[in-house]
C-alpha cells in the first residue's frame, strides 16, 4: 500500500513538472524583446491546418461505406460544418453545430 502512494506521488509530480515545463519553456526560449525565429512563425501558420487535417482523417478512419448507415451521419455533418463555416466563418459555431448534428443523427435518426 505504501508503494502505491509513493508511486502515485511520483506520477503526480512528473505530471506537474511536465505541465510546468511546457508552459514556461516558450517564454524562456523566446523572450519578449527578442525576435521570434522564422521557422517558429512558419509552424504557427501551418500547424493548425495540419492538426485539423489529422483530426479529420483520424475521425473518419473507421468509416464503413458497405454497412448501414453507409457513412451518412458523418458525410451530412461534414457538409453542415463546411457550409456553416463558409456562410458564417465562425469555427466555434461550425464545429459545435456539426457535433450536435452528428450526435442527433447517430442517436435519433440512424439508431
Amino acid at each position: 500500500m505504501n508503494q502505491n502512494i509513493t508511486a502515485n506521488i511520483f506520477i503526480a509530480a512528473a505530471m506537474v513538472l511536465a505541465t510546468v515545463i511546457t508552459r514556461f519553456l516558450p517564454f524562456l526560449l523566446f523572450p519578449a524583446g527578442k525576435e521570434t525565429p522564422k521557422y517558429i512563425l512558419y509552424l504557427g501558420r501551418t500547424l493548425p491546418y495540419a492538426t485539423i487535417g489529422l483530426l479529420v482523417v483520424y475521425c473518419l478512419k473507421g468509416l464503413q461505406f458497405i454497412s448501414y448507415p453507409h457513412g451518412l451521419p458523418e458525410l451530412i455533418s461534414i457538409a453542415a460544418i463546411a457550409g456553416l463555416h463558409l456562410w458564417k466563418g465562425n469555427s466555434l459555431l461550425s464545429i459545435g453545430a456539426g457535433t450536435v448534428l452528428y450526435m442527433v443523427l447517430i442517436q435519433v435518426v440512424f439508431s
